[in-house]
């Protein structure tokens, strides 16, 4: 079986970071930037526009954006979880602003501090507000495959969430596995519905690797035609306010998978896993990612050699 090229979406230095004990500085968090770019990346979500007591690993979104390198064809993108964040992301000079709806009342309640149906009335206005600032505007449906609190969550509350966001005028819309319960199967099943609710839609998908599924997930939306993916450099992060929300699926070793399928685009999987070294090295611990300790194969002739 053969794909098309994958995109991967990098977001180690919003989603990986905003969940570590850690609180790297501008210019690692900056750095981290640059050695994705380094390795073919070209859409990074860099920051997040929340409360800086809430998630003070955030906190200094505007002076990142501020020292991102600017290149052709490097796109940035910022999330926002209410309209007064959108409108920090287009002062901070987001090329894309990213929108989160929860699936789940409780889990809203918990990440949001309110409703998700009220989020989802605010959907409208970021995304107006992004369109006249000439920005692309996306929209994340966390939780899609399950909820911390509530468990299981009906694939039509997913669809509706999705309408709302196409209605809207989505550029993107993003299915986020956030607590990382998902199967191959419910991948299948939930691509599935949202494709026949919305044909048109662009797809996106997000997963955690938690429960060791993140991978072969990727695999099965694949299968289902979705062709980009969020991914974290190291596997590190995961969401503060969702109880076991840990690891994003590592983009070296996603970035090895495709090589290996021959759809890697430009990607360096050899280029990420070094950088997840020196992530490890700055956060002083491993990083959950299996590439950056397995090594490559086949090795390159003078580490075979060794």
């Amino acid at each position: 079986m053969t794909f098309p090229p994958v995109t991967l979406v990098e977001v180690s230095p919003r989603d990986g970071l905003q969940n570590e004990p850690e609180i790297l500085s501008t210019g690692q968090k900056v750095e981290l930037i640059e050695r994705a770019l380094a390795a073919g990346l070209r859409r990074i979500e860099a920051v997040s526009f929340v409360n800086p007591r809430r998630v003070p690993q955030m906190a200094d979104a505007e002076a990142v954006m501020k020292a991102v390198p600017r290149r052709p064809g490097v796109t940035y993108s910022g999330l926002a979880l209410n309209v007064r964040g959108a409108q920090r992301a287009v002062d901070a000079g987001v090329d894309e602003i990213n929108y989160v709806v929860v699936s789940t009342d409780s889990y809203n309640q918990a990440n949001q501090g309110c409703p998700s149906d009220e989020t989802l009335r605010g959907w409208g206005q970021v995304a107006t507000l992004a369109r006249d600032a000439g920005l692309r505007a996306t929209l994340t449906v966390a939780a899609s495959f399950g909820c911390p609190f509530e468990g299981e969550v009906d694939v039509d509350r997913v669809v509706h969430i999705a309408r709302q966001a196409a209605a809207e005028g989505a550029d993107e819309i993003i299915l986020a596995d956030s607590i990382g319960v998902a199967s191959p199967a419910d991948v299948l099943q939930r691509v599935d519905a949202v494709q026949q609710a919305l044909p048109d839609a662009a797809l996106r998908c997000h997963f955690h690797n938690t429960r060791n599924t993140g991978i072969a997930n990727v695999l099965a939306a694949m299968q289902a035609g979705v062709r980009v993916f969020d991914a974290s450099i190291g596997g590190i992060g995961g969401c503060p306010f969702a109880p076991g929300a840990t690891g994003n699926i590592p983009t070296e070793d996603v970035a090895y998978m495709l090589e290996r399928m021959r759809c890697a685009g430009s990607v360096s999987a050899a280029a990420l896993a070094d950088a997840a070294q020196w992530l490890a090295q700055t956060l002083g611990r491993p990083v959950p990612g299996m590439l950056s300790r397995a090594g490559l194969f086949p090795r390159p002739a003078a580490a075979a050699c060794a």
